[in-house]
């Protein structure tokens, strides 16, 4: 059952802790990593074989144009009309991340003077989707539409295989959809591997997988620390913990619909935490009976009952304007505000990765369809990160130009700033030029 703290009544200790993955795997991932860069595909035929069951023999890495297109047409066998509301959702998710794209700009205001800066896509992002049973095709579209904007020219997306070698038609679906909702854009490419060895192959590129200049996606443990180890390599979205949602509540809401909101987030890890900080003892004490009901009935409930046991907390805080007090030390994935007002309380909140307000904005809203980035940063680091967004696959780049006479205008001042700081050679390199000029007109 889940807990209920009184916030003047508990340590502090107890009402910020968060549930944490402490299994260490740095060890097998760098011998993983190790055999990748040596073996190249080799090696990841090897792993496929070992952990997803394949048979090696004629396996191939990378699904054709083809395969892509009849994996993802039989999504309509299992889900008929799912091809359609990926269509739509890659509609949403692309109106919003389109507004994210930044131009480069120019300055002339010196005379003699250009300063500059130009942004540029990056070349190939790297993609991991989770495979097998835990499918996600919502991690398709968040990922690869923004990169997709920036103007990547290749998506280079790896998933595990099924044992039959076959992956997920959704995932193929929503691939294909994200492609056709951002018209002109890079290549999407799909590759049969998964786990630390698939990111390996992503950092180091194999005779078949090109290496990457970004990776981003959610993984297991495994993932998670291959990610690590490769970063300065390649770039990294961010190193992500167990899914999170804080509700903040007056007492005016249902409170079978706060019990659901929190279970949406529970069931995807056991190390996932769920937290209601409301103003209302009674509120708190009826969401925790309704959550026991719906526990009960829920698919899930072997991962969710762990989580909400281990992790989960309703805070019973004075007031609203504590509650977002609390939600802001706590700066977490995902954030309901479930008043009435909701827009009177966005500008108190400063760490959240996403906000969603008022009492008909459920999570589960933003995971698939409403267009906001679902790849949040988490463990409290939404105090110093940001969703994923078109700015995580470009680059920016700067010019400088200087005449010779406004060069010669400015390098008493360099000069100086130099020598206080003791590099005489930099000095000289702006001086040599003035010098130079004044010989030549001798």
């Amino acid at each position: 059952m889940i807990k209920i703290l009184k916030y003047d009544e508990v340590a502090a200790e107890e009402i910020f802790a968060r549930g944490e993955e402490t299994a260490d795997v740095s060890a097998v991932v760098a011998e993983i990593i190790d055999d990748v860069r040596k073996n190249g595909d080799a090696a990841l035929v090897r792993y496929a074989a070992k952990f997803d069951g394949i048979d090696p023999e004629g396996f191939e890495l990378e699904l054709s144009e083809d395969e892509m297109k009849a994996t993802a047409a039989m999504v309509e066998e299992t889900s008929p009309g799912l091809t359609a509301v990926l269509e739509r959702a890659a509609a949403n998710i692309a109106e919003f991340h389109s507004r994210q794209v930044r131009n480069g700009f120019m300055l002339n205001s010196r005379s003699g003077v250009v300063m500059g800066q130009k942004v540029m896509p990056l070349e190939r992002a790297g993609l991991y989707v989770p495979g097998g049973t835990a499918a996600y095709p919502s991690t398709v579209l968040m990922d690869s539409i923004p990169a997709l904007i920036a103007g990547c020219s290749e998506i280079i997306m790896v998933t595990p295989p099924n044992s039959d070698g076959s992956v997920s038609p959704a995932i193929a679906a929503a691939a294909l959809a994200a492609h056709k909702t951002v018209p002109g854009s890079g290549r999407v490419r799909i590759f049969r591997t998964g786990g630390a060895q698939a990111v390996a192959a992503l950092a180091y590129g194999t005779e078949s997988i090109p290496g990457v200049d970004k990776i981003v996606g959610p993984g297991n443990v495994f993932v998670a620390e291959a990610k690590r180890q490769v970063f300065g390599k390649v770039a990294i979205d961010m190193i992500a913990g167990p899914s999170e949602i804080l509700v903040v509540s007056d007492g005016k809401s249902d409170p079978a619909v706060v019990a659901a909101d929190m279970l949406s987030q529970a069931e995807h890890d056991k190390n996932a935490s769920a937290v209601l900080v409301t103003d209302s003892m009674e509120l708190a004490g009826a969401v925790r009976d309704e959550m026991e009901k719906q526990l009960s009935r829920l698919e899930r409930e072997a991962i969710a009952r762990p989580s909400i046991e281990n992790n989960g907390k309703i805070i019973v805080a004075d007031d609203i304007r504590k509650a977002i007090d609390i939600a802001n030390r706590i700066a977490p994935e995902h954030l309901e505000l479930c008043v009435d007002d909701p827009f009177d309380l966005l500008d108190s909140i400063k760490n959240a990765g996403s906000v969603f307000l008022g009492r008909n904005c459920p999570e589960a809203l933003g995971d698939y369809f409403a267009g906001p980035n679902h790849t949040l940063p988490t463990s409290g680091t939404a105090r110093f990160s940001s969703p994923l967004s078109v700015d995580d696959f470009v680059r920016k780049m700067q010019y400088t130009y200087y005449t010779a006479d406004a060069l010669d205008a400015a390098a008493d001042d360099i000069a100086a700033f130099a020598r206080s700081e003791g590099l005489t050679g930099h000095a000289k390199s702006v001086l040599v030029r003035r010098e130079r000029k004044a010989e030549a007109g001798k």
